[in-house]
């Protein structure tokens, strides 16, 4: 029996079947494509280990510094670079989504409560050291009896005289073993508010979260606050109640409508160079009517991901996005990155849950951005208040 063999050369890009391509600008194209270099020789080489060990470490953050990277958002017009940064999480997360997560949460989360939020003292004293990754940023809202419904936090701030003190029990807080400060989420008697907390503060107890099948490259943490005490500049003044974490949370969501979509061209590519040189019953399997489908399938749900990453990052830049449509991105497009890695994953066999290749760690991973940032199902219901008018929350 003879090898099959391609007719003609491939006519489609699989990782850019839909040509979005010529759709950039020079500076993002640039930007995009340092950060593919700086991972492929910094990050691809590295990335098992650290998930192996459940560690990644804290130069790493001011190694994006030096790329430029980190807070293209926090400066004055910076909604231009919306879709640059996107682009950016796109190539961090195709080498790993938990190393996305590490820059995400400085720049997508910490980041966006103090330049928000936050005093003239404040960002000028912590965005432009944040910017080059001297100063190390994390994020405190979820705890173990609150994740869907953070406005059931139980994390308190009490005023005593000058000062700010502060008890509550926080978990899932990527960066927070390795960071600086963390953006802290508590109760007062005005509502809930934000506050910078250093990460030496007395009273402070940090432990690592072992043991993850999932975003093992993220230096995840818990820590307790035993009467923290915090003096009266610590406080983000300028936001009281749930708009403050909420509008940190759409800039993070907003990173993985993109950040995924660096898993989904990473699984796409490596089924299909498998798949094409993969050989059963005397040619490659590729050449098989299921496989071709499974590749397809993988194909369109990848385009038309991107498709929806750049239109609502032109919304974006346009002042004109809402957080439902942040919400159908974030759906949408962590659905079909799921998708995409399970199917990657069947293409290559038993090969496909070996550390050879990463669509097995992209799938654990996914199942993490599934999770976090809003479950599937809030996001659901968040589309479906929007189209109703009715809340299905409570």
């Amino acid at each position: 029996m003879t090898t099959t063999t391609p007719t003609a050369a491939p006519r489609l890009n699989a990782s850019d079947p839909l040509g979005i391509e010529a759709q950039l600008t020079d500076f993002e194209r640039d930007l995009r494509d340092r950060t593919r270099a700086f991972a492929q020789e910094h990050l691809a080489p590295n990335v098992q280990a650290w998930w192996d060990s459940e560690t990644i470490p804290r130069e790493l953050i001011t190694e994006f510094g030096k790329l430029g990277i980190i807070g293209l958002m926090h400066q004055e017009g910076g909604e231009r670079h919306a879709i640059a940064y996107g682009l950016v999480n796109a190539e961090i997360e195709a080498i790993d989504s938990g190393v996305r997560s590490v820059f995400s949460v400085q720049s997508g989360l910490a980041m966006t409560a103090i330049y928000r939020f936050g005093s003239d003292a404040q960002r000028d004293h912590y965005i432009p050291k944040m910017r080059t990754g001297e100063i190390l940023g994390a994020f405190a809202l979820t705890e173990p009896g609150s994740g869907s419904d953070p406005g059931s936090l139980e994390t308190t701030a009490r005023r005593d005289g000058s000062d700010w003190v502060l008890n509550g029990y926080k978990r899932w807080n990527t960066n927070c073993s390795i960071a600086d400060i963390v953006v802290t989420w508590a109760m007062t008697d005005d509502g809930i508010r934000g506050f910078i907390v250093p990460t030496d503060a007395g009273g402070l107890e940090r432990r690592a979260l072992a043991g993850k099948y999932s975003l093992r490259a993220a230096a995840a943490t818990e820590f307790e606050m035993h009467e923290v005490r915090l003096p009266e500049d610590t406080l983000l003044p300028h936001v009281i109640g749930l708009k403050g974490p909420l509008t940190c949370l759409n800039e993070a969501r907003y990173g993985i409508i993109w950040g995924v979509l660096g898993a989904m061209r990473s699984c796409l590519e490596t089924a299909l160079e498998h798949a094409c040189q993969r050989e059963q019953f005397g040619k490659p399997i590729a050449a098989f009517q299921l496989i071709q489908a499974k590749l397809a399938t993988m194909a369109v749900q990848y385009g038309q991901a991107q498709l929806l990453a750049l239109q609502i990052g032109r919304l974006k830049q346009r002042g004109e996005l809402s957080p439902e449509q942040i919400s159908i991105g974030k759906l949408a497009n962590v659905n079909a990155a799921v998708d995409v890695a399970r199917t990657a994953r069947g293409i290559l066999g038993g090969n496909g849950i070996t550390s050879d290749y990463s669509v097995m760690r992209h799938m654990a991973n996914l199942e993490s951005v599934l999770t976090y940032e809003g479950t599937a199902e809030i996001h659901t219901l968040i589309i479906g208040h929007a189209l109703t008018g009715i809340t299905a929350f409570r």
